[in-house]
């Protein structure tokens, strides 16, 4: 699939054929084509921001990405899943992009499991920066999902590190209260940052969308590269992006779930290649992720402020299907399983409202449902062939230089795991 990403105004006709053409930062002109990212530019200049070049060309990037993964349905490929993706996107400085686009493409193929070929061509969006920016004095950036992890991240990094950090956030449906409800009673009030990419198309979006993650990254080192910290040019700009290590490695459950039910939106491989990409585009953001090595049932118990958190957590969201189940936790997918066990870790009452909450129904909608099948599945593989014949390929990385911390933690997981399950009377 063959596609181009460029501003308004460009010259598609110009530059060959393609399959779909996307318009960025800007709803399409046309019917035959896609739009993605109206509103970014401005929401950025109503704050008087002024974001480093780069940094809106990862932008960029991130939403022609996106575009392809919503527009592209994996149903067309031979296989049903593995897309080939032809993307040229319009950039500031294709030089630069063009010689760092092997990183790229190997972050994509990990993220996505698609192959993604990468073209970068002039006539990129370069905002007019403000005559007089405001650069926001908060120390550091943080994702603020509206999902537990993050809530329990940011609590963190006020109460015990002591920082003030801007919090950013990709707008979901449902989660969008949540988030502000969040940054508004986590120390004392914090700045916060709201954006949405809104992708729009003609045709049917493809629901997968393994690529999400990278938005909300290029949200954080647009807004990392605006604060004074930045423009003072001394340090990095911490970019916090908070994740439990077992979710963040995420080895698949069994066999059958390589591609399509595993995702690595925070595995460490892939931060790692993007952050070797912000790093030879002379970005100073380091992404950084407190938690690789805590389970979430550890992280509840070792938040920093237990009060706070005990009165939000249930409002937080950890579903896959939350929309598809008006806007509630279904209880049975493997997110809702974590999130379940890490409660019994806490020992302090889940009041999160689930669709399916008794697994122990023996039947397709709870014990029998295929999630909770396979985390049993996954407890009952470690504990007849060992941890690592389970782990398999998830930890092989020349990037991961020493995984035993890695498989400590993913053991302690489905340690969680298999106390909910025994909880729940699941066999």
């Amino acid at each position: 699939m063959k596609l181009i990403c460029a501003p308004l105004g460009y010259d598609f006709a110009g530059a060959g054929d393609f399959d779909l053409e996307v318009v960025l930062y800007a709803h399409a002109d046309r019917k035959d084509r896609g739009g993605i990212g109206g509103n970014l530019r401005t929401v950025i200049k109503r704050l008087n921001l002024k974001p480093s070049p780069r940094a809106w060309d990862f932008l960029s990037i991130a939403l022609s990405v996106i575009a392809a993964d919503t527009g592209v349905p994996r149903s067309n490929s031979p296989d049903g899943w593995t897309r080939e993706l032809d993307i040229s996107i319009a950039v500031v400085d294709p030089v630069f992009w063009t010689s760092n686009s092997g990183i790229l493409s190997d972050a994509l193929r990990f993220l996505t499991t698609d192959i993604w070929r990468l073209r970068f061509l002039e006539g990129g969006i370069l905002p007019t920066p403000p005559k007089t920016p405001t650069t926001p004095s908060e120390d550091c950036v943080a994702l603020l999902s509206g999902g537990l992890d993050s809530l329990i991240g940011v609590i963190d990094l006020t109460v015990r590190k002591g920082l003030k950090p801007y919090v950013v956030s990709q707008v979901a449906q449902g989660d969008k209260p949540k988030q502000v409800l969040f940054a508004s009673k986590i120390g004392g009030g914090l700045a916060h940052l709201q954006l949405n990419h809104v992708a729009h198309f003609t045709h049917q979006s493809e629901r997968s969308q393994r690529a999400r993650s990278i938005i909300f990254l290029a949200y954080g080192v647009l807004l990392a590269t605006s604060l004074k910290k930045y423009h003072e040019g001394k340090k990095p700009v911490p970019l916090y992006v908070c994740e439990n290590g077992f979710i963040s490695i995420n080895p698949p459950l069994t066999t059958g779930r390589l591609g399509s039910l595993s995702t690595r939106t925070t595995h460490p491989v892939y931060l790692n290649l993007i952050q070797t990409l912000i790093d030879e585009g002379g970005l100073r953001v380091k992404i950084q992720n407190p938690y690789q090595f805590l389970t979430k049932g550890e992280m509840l118990a070792q938040c920093a402020d237990q009060k706070l958190l005990r009165k939000y957590a249930h409002l937080t969201t950890s579903c896959g299907r939350y929309a598809r189940n008006a806007y509630q936790h279904c209880g049975r997918c493997v997110p809702c399983l974590i999130r379940r066990a890490s409660f019994l870790v806490w020992k302090h009452a889940d009041k999160t409202g689930y669709v399916y909450d008794d697994l122990s129904k023996d039947d397709k909608n709870h014990a029998r449902f295929d999630d909770v099948r396979a985390a049993g599945m996954a407890i009952a593989a470690v504990q007849a062939d060992g941890l690592d014949a389970w782990i398999g390929s998830s930890l092989d990385s020349p990037m991961i230089a020493n995984s035993t911390p890695y498989r400590s933690t993913i053991h302690r997981g489905l340690k969680e795991l298999k106390k909910l399950l025994t909880h729940a009377g699941v066999e």
